[in-house]
């Protein structure tokens, strides 16, 4: 193949007469350019290591440093107060001796002002009095902090600057925790039940608690996060079952608008914006994440495995893998280069291609991926046996895809091909199938194109790949992502950007076709070669099953509520996202006659390696004021009351004070010790029949719906959790619109995604009549309370 003939640096063949060197000067051209590229690399990382190190100090801080301390040694003065001199004593006597110590003594000083400065800002971002304050009402040692906080981290900092100087997640009391858990599952308990669980809480909190939370705080002094590790490993890794719809989550295109109806042209643009964001990542030109509306930075280390991270099955846990190096295969007769940074994996018909993306050093423009994505769309080729719905075993559990990987993918040509997916940047699909057909029921189409991004056919997607871009016939696109190694939204700040950048930034010409020029000497993409038995196709087929049963269960409803938005809810005083949680209970109430403990995620990224944290939103004060509402009774108080504890929940979720994170590792060290807590059984018998999440828009800056509406984001959804409960996810789309991606499952009698769909349509509207209506009793009472203005004639 004349790919592979490139990429060859030398043959040799042995004959009689001797060796028969045969040498490619192309090969040995791309050889020095991937070793010159390499290196830039390495020195655009050294220089952001030195930044980032120092932060939030700079590099030229340095010179100042030396140059005060000179100058202050010229005025005859030693601002070194004798240490200079003890320097110049181990020092081997020269002219320069007086000043090499000046500027050894310098440097021990600016290092020593810069890990000050590192700690104070540590100490500053450790304060979080500023959340739980009411806006409008800033006290005045917050504004004291704000003022210490901007003056620590004034210089423009880059994406990994702050690391460094984030706190760590604190350890909460045990006594705290258990009462907030009581607190939480009062509501859903009757009083038997909740007296039995208050004293299997009571006894563990004087007994084993204090045992179980010594490790915890021995394991917080030396790892940088106490919970993240064992979240990983206990909630995602050793998981057996499917990851395909109970793990992976997905993202969407543009809910109305297709900018370009031509497959190749929307992958085109596509895969080049993805390679400028990585481009950018990889140099840490984005800005650190930060709390909307603040300049508080979140943590980013979730960042570092968005590319080329596969999730690898084992026996007993799985891992993540990042491949950040480099790679040169070698093998008898012939030394390819492989630089698994510079390529993806692309699956098309039942076939998988490589594509490479980078010729002679440059990224590709959008045209010439466009070019070579037609390429693979125009292969005649058909599948090998297996080949096609090889993508089955990531779907389904992971103990058969670890034992399969190990016995028919651990050696030979199938090593090679699956090294080569596990190794790209990251996966692509391409569909043949179209969405979006014109006159197809909208609600339908979304519905369906839900489900499809969620598990597809069940084998053409690679599901153990850190995130997978599916590009639809007809140019509809969207994602596949892998939840062990980050959360939603560093994948969704990513797609937000590519989308942003597909229309916005680089376009399309008037045929739909990708702008630029085509470099028809590009090699052709590589096909990838499989020699799957029919053993392994047996147990390929038993996933197959396993995982198209959970797929064809999975019951997904799509809609954009567009009677108002955030906007309206600020209107009436309530905070938007404890609005809507207030209307998702009333949904499910309405839906079945009951409350239920309800999931709703939160982050810690407000501490170094923090990730999430449940925020139990089922609270007494919202099943009060829901069963007033209900009744039809005035129940302003009620709904103040609900709001207010929700925001207080949220508060302490994200400043480590939340409850499942801790009892989860407590959980932990108790197995470790081998020791049965009947308290924490209980708390993970019980099941989140409602499980929720707000995916916020990050790059709202980069849009324009009031001037392009067509152009509208909407967010992504995920698996239901419980077998008999509800997946909500919702977004917050400019002031005028949410939308909500709800899931549930089929064979449960009891749920049905579209019919809830409706119920929180109603709740929603409900809700805002209600509060709008209190507000304006609450308008004319104080009207009626405010002294009356005297006549002329009673002055």
């Amino acid at each position: 193949m004349a790919e592979a003939h490139q990429a060859v640096a030398f043959q040799f063949t042995i004959t009689p007469e001797g060796i028969d060197l045969q040498l490619s000067h192309e090969a040995l051209r791309q050889v020095y350019l991937s070793g010159l590229r390499s290196w830039k690399k390495r020195i655009v990382r050294l220089k952001n290591n030195v930044i980032t190190g120092v932060y939030p100090a700079s590099p030229s801080s340095w010179l100042f440093v030396v140059i005060a301390i000179l100058a202050t040694m010229y005025t005859r003065s030693d601002p070194s107060m004798g240490l200079i001199a003890k320097i110049q004593e181990h020092l081997p006597a020269s002219v320069y001796v007086i000043f090499v110590s000046a500027v050894v003594f310098s440097t021990m000083l600016w290092l020593s002002l810069i890990f000050t400065m590192k700690l104070c800002l540590k100490q500053l971002l450790s304060y979080h009095g500023w959340m739980f304050e009411q806006r409008g009402n800033v006290s005045n040692t917050t504004k004291v902090w704000m003022m210490l906080v901007r003056i620590f981290s004034g210089r423009q900092p880059l994406l990994y600057s702050y690391q460094g100087s984030l706190p760590n997640l604190p350890v909460p009391a045990v006594k705290d925790t258990i009462r907030r858990y009581l607190e939480s599952i009062r509501p859903l308990k009757s009083d038997s039940e909740f007296e039995r669980v208050n004293t299997l809480a009571k006894e563990f909190e004087v007994s084993l608690g204090n045992r179980l939370q010594w490790y915890l705080k021995l394991k917080s002094m030396w790892a940088s996060n106490y919970v993240s590790d064992w979240w990983e490993e206990y909630i995602y890794l050793r998981g057996r079952g499917p990851i395909m719809v109970n793990s992976n989550y997905y993202g969407m295109d543009f809910m109305y608008a297709i900018p370009t109806p031509i497959q190749a042209a929307r992958a085109g643009n596509i895969l080049h914006a993805v390679l400028m964001y990585r481009r950018k990542l990889n140099k840490e030109e984005i800005k650190p994440s930060r709390i909307p509306g603040t300049f508080i930075p979140l943590c980013s280390a979730q960042c570092e495995r968005i590319f080329n991270t596969t999730r690898i099955p084992g026996e007993e846990t799985g891992k993540t893998h990042t491949h950040t190096q480099t790679a040169v295969l070698v093998q008898v007769i012939q030394v390819p280069l492989i630089s698994h940074n510079e390529y993806v994996a692309v699956y098309h018909r039942g076939r998988y291609f490589r594509l490479w993306l980078y010729q002679a050093g440059r990224m590709l423009s959008p045209r010439e991926i466009e070019y070579q994505i037609q390429r693979i769309l125009d292969d005649p080729s058909t599948p090998a046996p297996g080949e096609e719905k090889l993508g089955a075993f990531t779907a389904g559990d992971r103990l058969p895809w670890a034992q399969a990987r190990k016995e028919f993918f651990g050696s030979g040509v199938n090593k090679r091909s699956l090294d080569c997916i596990e190794k790209a940047a990251f996966f692509v699909t391409l569909e043949h199938e179209e969405l979006d057909k014109k006159g197809d029921d909208p609600d339908i189409t979304l519905d369906r194109y839900a489900k499809s991004l969620l598990h597809g056919k069940c084998y053409d997607r690679w599901f153990d790949k850190s995130f997978s871009v599916v590009i639809y016939k007809n140019g509809k696109n969207g994602l596949n992502a892998e939840h062990s190694w980050a959360d939603a939204p560093v994948v969704s700040r990513m797609w937000e950007y590519v989308l942003a950048t597909d229309c916005f930034h680089l376009g399309y010409n008037e045929e739909g076709h990708c702008k630029g020029d085509v470099n028809p000497s590009l090699p052709r993409p590589q096909r990838l070669t499989w020699d799957i038995p029919s053993q392994c196709q047996e147990r390929l087929a038993q996933s197959l099953s396993v995982a198209q049963v959970l797929a064809d269960d999975v019951d997904f409803h799509v809609f954009a509520f567009r009677d108002f938005g955030k906007g309206s809810i600020k209107k009436v005083k309530m905070s938007p996202d404890g609005f809507i949680q207030l209307a998702l209970q009333l949904a499910f109430y309405r839906d079945r006659g009951m409350f239920c403990l309800t999931y709703e995620a939160s982050m810690t990224r407000l501490f170094r390696e923090g990730r999430t944290e449940t925020v139990r939103s089922c609270t007494s004060e919202s099943c009060e004021f829901l069963r007033a509402f209900e009744n039809g009774e005035v129940c302003r108080r009620f709904c103040r009351s609900a709001s207010e504890k929700h925001q207080q929940l949220y508060r302490l979720a994200m400043t480590g004070a939340g409850i499942d994170r801790h009892l989860f590792c407590l959980y932990i060290v108790s197995k470790y010790l081998g020791i049965e807590s009947p308290f924490l059984k209980e708390v993970f018998s019980e099941p989140w029949r409602l499980s929720t999440s707000q995916t916020p828009v990050q790059h709202l800056e980069m849009f324009d719906f009031v001037n392009y509406p067509e152009y509208l984001i909407c967010g992504g959804g995920f698996g239901p959790v419980a077998d008999d409960g509800y997946g909500v996810s919702y977004s917050l789309i400019g002031e005028d619109i949410i939308t909500f991606h709800v899931s549930s499952k089929h064979s449960c009698p009891q749920t049905d995604s579209h019919k809830f769909g409706k119920q929180i349509r109603k709740a929603l509207g409900d809700l805002l009549q209600l509060m709008t209506n209190n507000q304006k009793e609450a308008s004319r009472s104080e009207q009626n309370h405010s002294p009356k203005p005297q006549s002329k004639k009673e002055l």
